[in-house]
């Protein structure tokens, strides 16, 4: 074929692949044979971008060339040999220095450069690499040997080396070439066009608006239920599983699909008329008369908002009702409004009352049945059962990486009337997912971690919007409580309460977007040398949204991807694997990922034998929190296997015997759980009662022995803290249960307790609170 003929075929086909790329980055999916269901593959991301930009002209992004990664170029000698220097003659190396670093020092190279992608950092990059390619090759290429050569003496203008050094730059920077192919595909400005089969109708949005507990959610499953068909799109697996068991109960065949698993109520795995699922594995595709969106504030939720963005623009359903809060009404009117679809507003009060109380509870002493403490970390949990059931009071916990199966042992050990269990000690994993018969929540703190838009840690207030999501959960109109109470552990806390719940909640602004499969492939075509990791970066980098949307957090696509990157996958099978939900905080659950990868790349499946003696199965009962830690990791390697063999079936065969031991597992570590307190003593046998002085105060009365007391309970609870960091915290830290700031913090109250011992009791009693204040003044200054 002639060089004319194979360019001409090759400028059709990238044409063909402009005109194709808007409908392209539609379908991240792939139909998983049973099921009705696609599979897409999500890739979270983290930049955000402003509100009032047109997505018609909106100026192209100015890529972040910090991100652009230069390709290593063969030493191979040109075809052409030696003829440069046999129609000239050999270079003086030390002159040819002298005109490179003439031609780097030339402001008008360096701003022609700059109109073809080189800014000054790329700039000085390509002459780094073409000096020393220059002086370091052998034999160049004819051409550039000759134009050098006149230059050196004196029958050449330097800047004739232009040219070559362009040439140069765009082998090691191959992304300055296809620049605009690489803006097109990282176009994500109207994505409700990447719909067409949602857009082919005219669907009805009808928005369920209103607080917890108000029966939004039970209206708009009430219509799901006397659908011909429907798709309950929910944040949890929870409560997928509740309304999967909801819709069965009541005579409506209903399948289950979540990441890690598939369940089919018809014998043959014929798929029913109606699913219930996590919202990440809705199908686009699939018709339904009815489809219900649960939780859709969460569409503006940095690192999964794409996927309520997804559903709500690609659902082919008749009627699409969505539930959450008023805040968000707003934000869907106007995102309905790009696809020409009205909204029907239907507002709910909250059924049962629930009021801020005027009094702080201050003390464990003073809990009662039905009280919710609610913290924001593990050791905060630790400690607090421990000095619950330290008072002959029995506690239920629950926190946000215990398996579901424990979460609603615990829930219902809780809720159980003939159960002596009356107390709860929970995360916010309670504000969503579980039915829980709460007369009072106790707000232990108000200061939560959060990651920033930058992907850094920070503590924050709860907004007013998380405050409302986890008060919302006393007196629900389910339980036997028709009343709900708030308020705080600590007096100071409880001001700052009454003062977030006074506000609005924030309206919903912009909703998440994410990058496909087929978009990184296409962007792999054009930059077949860069990681995966990088081709991400570079598409977030390039990415245009208009205002109403943003691209969510690629942190942890970024850390697993660089985790493999020296593992040979192909890209489809790497970019899959980094999308698999882990928590990378857990050793163990990110070395069983390593593992799974490099057994995938030799193409060995990975059975269960060979699953069994890396988790070391059977495991036995947990004799310490260390303990309880590592099968709580090992239960998330197990979700996944089991997401991961929905992907690659064949390489993951053997789900139904891994799902069996999980069961197991999950029974094991609910026995964990139950005696949470005797792992927490087992942990280190010094740790003594931090409430036994409060048993030699019976003989004081009145505001004496009221201020002891409290007094007695600080120390404790410091007391506690100090010894539990010789043994407990440092493996805490490592694990990523505890801050290393947390720690030094608590390092340091201890100090100072210790050394206050020796002083007056009461003295110390009267001066506490007026002391710390001070003493954090003298701090900052």
């Amino acid at each position: 074929m002639s060089v004319n003929r194979t360019l001409y075929l090759f400028s059709r086909l990238q044409r063909h692949f402009n005109t194709r790329t808007a409908h392209i980055i539609a379908g991240s999916c792939r139909v998983l044979s049973g099921s009705r269901l696609l599979l897409q593959h999500p890739l979270p991301g983290s930049v955000v971008c402003c509100r009032g930009v047109s997505s018609n002209s909106s100026p192209p992004n100015t890529p972040d060339t910090s991100l652009f990664v230069p390709v290593s170029l063969k030493t191979d000698v040109p075809a052409d040999g030696t003829v440069g220097a046999e129609l000239t003659q050999p270079l003086d190396k030390n002159e040819l220095l002298k005109v490179l670093n003439k031609f780097y020092k030339r402001k008008e190279m360096q701003k022609l450069a700059a109109d073809q992608g080189l800014d000054a950092r790329l700039f000085h990059q390509a002459f780094i690499s073409f000096r020393k390619y220059v002086l370091e090759m052998t034999s160049l290429p004819a051409d550039l040997h000759i134009i050098l050569s006149d230059i050196c003496h004196n029958a050449g203008h330097i800047d004739d080396i232009y040219p070559y050094f362009m040439r140069h730059a765009k082998q090691i920077f191959p992304m300055l070439d296809c620049m605009d192919d690489l803006r097109k595909i990282s176009d994500l400005r109207v994505p409700a066009n990447w719909y067409p089969e949602a857009r082919a109708i005219q669907r009805k949005v009808v928005f369920h608006a209103g607080p917890t507990n108000s029966g939004k959610t039970y209206h708009a499953i009430q219509r799901y239920l006397a659908a011909k068909s429907g798709v309950y799109c929910g944040p949890l697996k929870l409560l997928a599983h509740e309304i999967f068991e909801k819709s069965n109960s009541a005579g409506v065949p209903c399948d289950l699909v979540t990441g890690e698993e598939r369940t089919f109520v018809d014998p043959e795995g014929r798929a029913a008329g109606h699913v219930a699922c996590t919202i990440e594995m809705c199908s686009v595709n699939t018709p339904y008369e009815v489809a219900v969106i649960d939780e859709i504030q969460m569409i503006r939720d940095p690192s999964r908002g794409w996927a309520w963005t997804r559903a709500l623009l690609g659902l082919c359903a008749e009627e699409i009702h969505v539930c959450g809060e008023a805040a968000a009404v707003d934000f869907i009117r106007e995102l309905m409004y790009t696809t020409g679809e009205e909204v029907e507003i239907h507002t709910y009060q909250r059924l049962t009352p629930f009021s801020v109380l005027d009094h702080a509870v201050e003390s464990l002493d003073n809990l009662r049945p039905g009280d919710c403490i609610v913290c924001f970390s593990k050791i905060d949990i630790y400690s607090l059962s421990r000095q619950i059931e330290a008072r002959g009071l029995e506690c239920a916990v629950i926190y946000g990486s215990l398996p579901p199966g424990t979460k609603l042992s615990q829930a219902k050990k809780f809720n159980d009337p003939g159960d002596p269990c009356k107390i709860l000690v929970a995360t916010d994993a309670i504000g969503m997912g579980l039915n829980l018969s709460i007369k009072r929540i106790i707000f232990n703190s108000l200061v939560k971690p959060n990651v920033n838009e930058k992907g850094e840690k920070q503590m924050e207030t709860i907004s007013t919007s998380q405050a409302l999501q986890i008060a919302g959960r006393a007196g629900r109109f389910s339980s036997i409580f028709k009343e709900g109470e708030v308020t705080t552990m600590h007096r100071d806390d409880l001001p700052v309460l009454k003062e977030i719940l006074s506000h609005s909640v924030d309206p919903i602004e912009t909703a998440g977007l994410h990058p496909t499969a087929e978009q990184i492939e296409m962007f792999a075509y054009q930059l077949p040398d860069a990681t995966l990791s990088n081709l991400v970066d570079i598409f977030v980098s390039l990415s245009q949204v208009d205002g109403l949307y943003f691209v969510c957090n690629i942190d942890d696509f970024k850390f697993l991807a660089d985790m493999i990157q020296h593992i040979p996958l192909n890209l489809r099978s790497r970019y899959v694997f980094c999308t698999a939900p882990i928590n990378k905080k857990q050793p163990f659950v990110c070395t069983s990922f390593l593992k799974f990868a490099r057994q995938f790349s030799r193409d060995e499946p990975l059975t269960f034998d060979w699953v069994c003696r890396h988790i070391s199965w059977p495991l036995a009962a947990p004799r310490n929190i260390k303990d309880l830690v590592h099968l709580e990791a090992v239960h998330d390697v197990l979700d996944l296997y089991l997401w991961l063999s929905y992907r690659f079936m064949d390489m993951f065969p053997d789900t139904a015997m891994i799902r069996e031991i999980q069961r197991e597992l999950d029974d094991i570590i609910q026995q964990g759980v139950q005696n949470i307190t005797r792992l927490i003593r087992a942990t280190n046998p010094n740790i003594t009662d931090p409430l036994q002085p409060q048993r030699n105060l019976s003989e004081q009365t009145g505001a004496e022995a009221d201020s002891s007391a409290l007094l007695s309970r600080t120390r404790g609870q410091r007391s506690l803290a100090g010894m539990m960091e010789k043994s407990l915290a440092s493996r805490l830290v490592r694990d990523g249960l505890l801050t290393p700031d947390l720690l030094k913090q608590l390092q340091r109250e201890w100090s100072k307790s210790q050394k206050q011992e020796g002083g007056s009791q009461s003295a110390l009693t009267a001066d506490l609170d007026n002391k710390s204040i001070k003493g954090k003044r003298k701090k900052k200054k």
